[in-house]
């Protein structure tokens, strides 16, 4: 996960290397074989693949697009994707597929690969029965079956060298290059004859001191991934080589793993043609911030700087790009702003086809410390806004896979112009535009959060039943006569009246992450009363020996020793227990300078 920034002041690499919170996964096991892939709304391309200039494509030579999210847990102490405390696998992966998502990127770590027990797996009424008593890969091997079965794709990230963190180049003291070889020929082994694995990421952002082009054995990541290619293709010469950038190239700076600057000049050239797609990763200001969110000309500059570090070599016909992370919490105007943009530029589904740029949105998990997920922290409902934003750009009809059927699987398009038509203290009513589709629409799902609400026939729609003064997002999914569904539409968002009565209150929570010389609060507003906040404010005090340097989703202001916080256009609108967070970075001055405080928390209503 967020890891990966180009930051040059060592003040701020300790600070991302701990708000990153997930990015962070036995011997070498037989062969396996997939089940047949069912014929499903959303599948991936049948069998395995390859490329042609800037497109991947199938077996059979059909182009095919990456639209997916990364599930991680493999690589951190809990040794298996995050998220099996709370539910059964099956149904996490089922619910991918129903959001129109059809390839997970599967990060892990080599401390799989010493036999490893996954811990916080909830197996209590029958939920995961059937990875009690497995290893990490063992239970890697059910959550790829399952995900070939149902038509997915999976690509494997080697996100770390052990559960303790990541590391800047491919090998560390601990685990050498002839370790990071071997398991990585153990996996592409391990998965030959199953192709719901389509390739392997090799390293995870790698970053300075790594070069490209550099020609040092020990430095230079596009030598190194080279040798790593060969090590996969020796096992499995199917696969695809997904190879990811570095830091910085001829003095330009970017995210960890994001440029590819040099890859044009210097390619990764492998024995086996076909195989090589590059991988960028791009975050927005709830990662870091950068010079360019800041500059007069944002987000208009933002295409420029995206084809100068990877876009160019799709751009040319080089190579497929596949941006592997991208990523935000959506809390600032700017983040929102950034996402849009680059959802344009990977080019919508809907008009680009499969000749566009390959993703997997970070995370599908909410517990990504410095972008959350399309789950909500219940592990259940999704964030319905954030996984709107990719509704354009998700690609949900590849084709059957191996043994799938014939027949009609091409969704309808996405309903359009959702919009809220009325609002009472129980009730929101909503109209879209009619979708269109080869065989005919037949009708709508509507969606309440991650819930269905309804199905209806129509363009419109009144929820009832709601509780007052209360927001509520809505998304809509149209549907054909063989049962093909297509991706969500934007997601709207609206508030029900107040209903007579209620008081606004709130709370605040700060969550302090200090290494020393300086530090970030996190402040978390909840809505404690009975009616929907207008605004609010939070005030603490700080002693002078912590200077303010930076701060996001809130208007900050100090006056001597009292910081005061201010909600702004965006998040001041609470419904009753919603919450919402800002943040504050301060630099420490006096080493003696405590940090901790009470916030007090006012809303107005």
């Amino acid at each position: 996960m967020p890891r990966r920034l180009a930051a040059s002041a060592a003040a701020l690499a300790a600070l991302l290397a701990a708000a990153f919170t997930a990015a962070p996964p036995a011997p070498a096991a037989p062969t396996r074989s997939a089940e047949p892939a069912a014929s499903a709304t959303v599948t991936a391309g049948a069998g395995f693949w390859h490329t042609s200039g800037r497109k991947i494509l199938d077996e059979a030579g059909n182009p095919v697009r990456i639209a997916g999210v990364n599930w991680f847990g493999f690589e951190t102490s809990n040794y298996v994707a995050h998220g099996l405390w709370s539910r059964d696998y099956r149904s996490m992966i089922d619910q991918m597929k129903s959001l129109g998502y059809n390839t997970i990127r599967l990060p892990y770590s080599d401390d799989i690969f010493k036999g490893t027990t996954p811990t916080s797996l909830n197996t209590s009424g029958g939920m995961n029965a059937d990875l009690v008593g497995l290893n990490s890969l063992g239970v890697m091997d059910k959550l790829v079956d399952y995900a070939g079965t149902v038509g997915m794709k999976v690509i494997l990230d080697r996100h770390r060298p052990d559960s303790g963190g990541q590391s800047a180049l491919w090998y560390t003291s601990s685990v050498p290059e002839s370790t990071w070889l071997a398991n990585l020929k153990s996996i592409a082994a391990r998965y030959a004859g199953n192709s719901a694995v389509v390739g392997i990421d090799l390293h995870n952002e790698p970053h300075d001191p790594a070069c490209w082009g550099c020609g040092d054995q020990a430095t230079d990541w596009r030598l190194a991934a080279q040798r790593g290619g060969e090590a996969v293709l020796s096992a499995n010469s199917k696969l695809l080589i997904f190879v990811e950038g570095v830091q910085s190239f001829n003095g330009s700076s970017y995210w960890w793993g994001g440029n590819l600057q040099g890859a044009g000049q210097y390619p990764v050239q492998l024995s086996v043609a076909g195989r090589v797609v590059y991988s960028a990763h791009d975050y927005a200001t709830s990662v870091a911030q950068q010079s360019w969110f800041s500059d007069p000309s944002f987000p208009a500059n933002m295409p420029g700087i995206w084809d100068k570090n990877w876009g160019y070599l799709f751009n040319q016909n080089l190579a497929p790009v596949w941006v592997g992370e991208f990523g935000t919490t959506l809390q600032s105007a700017t983040d929102q702003t950034w996402l849009r943009a680059l959802v344009q530029y990977l080019r919508p589904t809907a008009t680009a086809g499969a000749d566009s740029f390959q993703w997997t949105f970070w995370s599908w998990n909410p517990n990504s410390g410095d972008t959350g997920g399309i789950l909500n922290d219940d592990w259940t409902t999704v964030n319905t806004v954030k996984d709107g934003y990719l509704a354009s750009v998700k690609s949900p009809g590849f084709g059957g896979g191996p043994g799938g059927g014939s027949g009609d699987t091409q969704p309808p398009s996405v309903p359009g112009g959702l919009a809220v038509t009325g609002v009472t203290a129980s009730s929101v009513s909503l109209s879209w535009a009619a979708s269109t589709d080869d065989t005919g629409v037949t009708g709508y799902e509507v969606y309440r959060g991650g819930s269905k609400v309804a199905s209806v026939a129509g363009t419109s729609y009144t929820d009832g039943g709601l509780g007052a003064a209360t927001a509520y997002s809505y998304t809509v999914r149209a549907k054909d006569a063989a049962g093909n569904v297509s991706a969500a539409s934007a997601a709207v968002t609206a508030t029900t009246s107040a209903g007579g009565g209620g008081s606004a209150g709130c709370a605040a929570e700060i969550s302090l992450n200090d290494w020393g010389s300086g530090l970030t609060a996190t402040v978390t507003v909840t809505n404690t009363g009975t009616a929907a906040t207008k605004g609010w404010q939070v005030v603490w005090t700080w002693p002078t020996g912590l200077q303010i340097s930076g701060s996001w989703s809130a208007d900050v202001t100090r006056d001597g020793q009292a910081v005061t916080a201010r909600s702004l256009a965006y998040n001041g609108v609470l419904a009753p227990a919603a919450s919402t967070a800002f943040g504050v970075q301060a630099t420490r001055t006096d080493a003696s300078a405590a940090a901790s405080a009470t916030p007090v928390c006012t809303a107005t209503s």
